[in-house]
């Protein structure tokens, strides 16, 4: 028989998991025209069209594409571009850095963000919630969702000591711009910033003291009041910056108690307020003497540094990093998408700025170490003696040169720095906040938040102590760098070698609308897979004890570091584990029942245990019910390389058997 039946029967009818993703199918005895035509359609058809193709009732969205934009840029874009690509160039060699830092974002930053962003996308999905592609790999999510919350842990004392510098540029005369006796080292000589070497008069007794500018000596002695070797502990939390890291996250608790409908508008000052002040900053740099040096340094090669690994190590964890990929975070963002935005432009306008804004970041920093080492008339590379404070040594100096009002342009660099900060804080944060509703649906978004953050909170108290930035190289290489280097790793190796490349590339090209080319599947399915492999073996051969002001940690610090990455790694074998028993167990029961002994095999055990683990779950695809709908059927059609228009058409019609019992 043939009839037209409504949209909300259809829904519930065929809305069913194909046989190629090893669920039933329709039968066949009865042939069904079914129509869902949109432009005479009723208001409540349409609108019950519209909820089923939202990506599901209880999910969030974002308000506007502009606030999707925004947010990625405003999380993409933060201090990894201006505080920790700067010094991560200055350590490896300059311009021998910026060359693989590029050739890596193009062949694997860029193509691991649209990735990202589009696998969350298409399936409305945080970053565990997706795996149900591989449930046996949900354990990366896990992992993901640790990594992420460990890098948030001292990323927000970073904010925190942006918020120290911004209250004490509100002083007459801004205290890094003139030495202060009671903060002198033995066997150092401090340089104000209004001053040069040769004004020193320096004896030849003094000529075997290290000279440091007003400005380092202000943020190593009476900011962090830091020590350089922690073998005797790492003392107490610093009371003001320990209340700066709680004012830090009491913010970024306000931005995300409503989730994201609160954090999108943030992003809007967040991403575009930055720019502003960095391009002051580039103007007033590029007028110093010495600057050119500094750019110099930069932009020419020492070509002989291409050839250490250590080098193309750090471009790859840099632009991990930077772009925010490996961490879960883009994967949270993208997942509040609808499923028909247009995800391949965001992807190239935000990996481009964020280049853009390494490149600015870096241009701005070395113009003004070119102006130190001016003053200090030392080489580039021995200017300045820590890398992780590197912005609030350089940065303040610029600040400092400013004849009119710098208390005003103090003020609105640190305003700048913070607001990078928390742009990028909130989406990590967020990661966090939505693993943990996910497990625990019955948790309000405010309280999710609330948890995150105070235990967030709490532990980064630990990096207010004068060991404090030596622990933070330890936890940015061990549970920043390494583990995210694994995680995506794994992430890259199960989408495209598990989920597999075919299916993989049908749903992308089903949701974008469009043919992805030869450099997206090339990149995917072989360099990025083959070279992060390679680059974390490498790590694991030749390692290296973490080390501050080139003094190696106690091996005790150490173990807490491999302990750290352990306890990210651990959640992929544990979860492994527990699916493989959970399906061993149903195989035995289902075997108990039934007495035909042909099933019984290793094959039949291959088949509904092993595969199980590997293969999608039901729930795996697009959430929203009329997406699910056309994406099963483009699946039913792949073998004619059809797929369904999206927006071009206001009628569907498909014909469906269905049995009449």
């Amino acid at each position: 028989m043939k009839s037209t039946i409504k949209l909300s029967e259809l829904l519930k009818n065929i809305f069913v998991k194909s046989k190629k993703h090893n669920t039933q199918t329709l039968p066949s005895s009865a042939t069904f025209d079914v129509k869902v035509d949109y432009a005479n359609s009723n208001d409540q058809t349409k609108q019950e069209a519209a909820k089923d193709d939202g990506g599901g009732e209880d999910r969030q969205t974002w308000d506007s594409p502009m606030e999707f934009l925004m947010s990625c840029i405003s999380m993409s874009v933060g201090l990894g571009n201006v505080w920790r690509f700067p010094f991560t160039a200055y350590e490896n060699g300059g311009g021998a850095f910026l060359i693989p830092y590029l050739l890596v974002l193009l062949l694997i930053g860029r193509p691991l963000y649209l990735l990202e962003l589009s696998i969350g996308q298409f399936s409305s999905s945080g970053c565990v919630k997706i795996w149900d592609l591989a449930p046996g790999f949900r354990g990366i999510g896990y992992g993901q969702s640790l990594a992420t919350f460990i890098v948030c842990s001292y990323y927000c004392v970073l904010i925190g000591t942006s918020y120290s510098y911004l209250f004490a540029s509100f002083q007459s005369v801004l205290p890094w711009t003139v030495c202060h006796p009671d903060l002198a080292e033995a066997g150092t000589i401090c340089l104000p910033s209004s001053s040069n070497r040769s004004e020193l008069n320096l004896t030849m007794s003094d000529e075997n003291l290290t000279l440091v500018s007003s400005s380092e000596q202000y943020f190593q002695r009476g900011v962090l009041k830091g020590i350089s070797d922690i073998s005797d502990g790492i003392g107490l939390p610093d009371p003001e910056l320990a209340g700066c890291l709680l004012l830090c996250w009491f913010f970024i608790y306000l931005t995300l108690r409503k989730g994201v409908s609160s954090s999108g508008k943030v992003a809007y000052f967040t991403a575009i307020f930055p720019y502003l002040v960095m391009s002051i900053l580039l103007v007033k740099g590029l007028t110093l003497p010495g600057a050119l040096e500094g750019i110099k340094f930069l932009f020419v090669p020492q070509w002989e540094m291409l050839l250490e690994p250590r080098v193309w190590y750090a471009a790859v964890t840099q632009s991990f990093f930077s772009l925010g990929v490996g961490f879960g975070s883009v994967i949270t963002f993208s997942s509040y998408n609808k499923f028909e935005h247009n995800i391949y432009k965001d992807a190239t306008i935000i990996s481009c700025m964020d280049t853009f804004t390494s490149i600015l970041a870096g241009v701005i920093t070395f113009s003004i170490l070119g102006h130190l080492a001016h003053e200090l008339e030392l080489p580039i590379s021995q200017v300045i003696k820590s890398g992780t404070g590197l912005a609030f040594i350089s940065y303040p100096e610029v600040v400092a040169k400013f004849d009119f009002a710098p208390q005003l342009f103090a003020v609105l660099f640190f305003l700048m720095l913070i607001t990078l900060g928390m742009g990028s804080a909130v989406g990590m944060v967020n990661v966090v906040v939505t693993v943990l509703k996910d497990s625990i649906p019955s948790l309000s978004k405010s309280a999710a938040a609330g948890i995150v953050c105070l235990v967030g909170a709490m532990s980064g108290i630990v990096f207010t102590t004068p060991g404090g930035q030596p622990l933070l190289e330890l936890v940015d290489y061990y549970g920043g760098s390494l583990l995210a280097l694994v995680m995506c790793m794994s992430e890259v190796i199960v989408l495209t070698w598990v989920y597999g490349r075919s299916n993989l590339i049908k749903d992308l090209n089903f949701m974008l609308g469009r043919e992805l080319g030869f450099y997206w599947k090339f990149c995917w399915f072989y360099f990025i897979p083959i070279i992060v492999t390679c680059i974390f073996s490498y790590s694991l051969i030749f390692y290296k004890p973490v080390e501050y002001a080139h003094i190696a940690l106690p091996l005790g610090v150490q173990l807490v570091g491999w302990f750290m990455f352990s306890l990210g790694v651990l959640p992929i074998l544990v979860i492994m584990v527990i699916q493989y028993r959970r399906q061993n167990l149903n195989h035995k029961q289902n075997l108990s029942n039934i007495d035909d002994t042909s099933v019984t095999g290793w094959r039949q055990w291959k088949e509904r245990v092993v595969d199980t683990m590997f293969k999608p779950m039901d729930s795996w695809g697009p959430s929203g019910h009329l997406d699910r709908s056309r994406w099963l059927l483009n699946l039913d059609d792949s073998s004619s390389d059809e797929s369904f228009p999206k927006k071009e058409i206001k009628t569907i019609s498909k014909s469906v058997d269905i049995s009449d019992e």
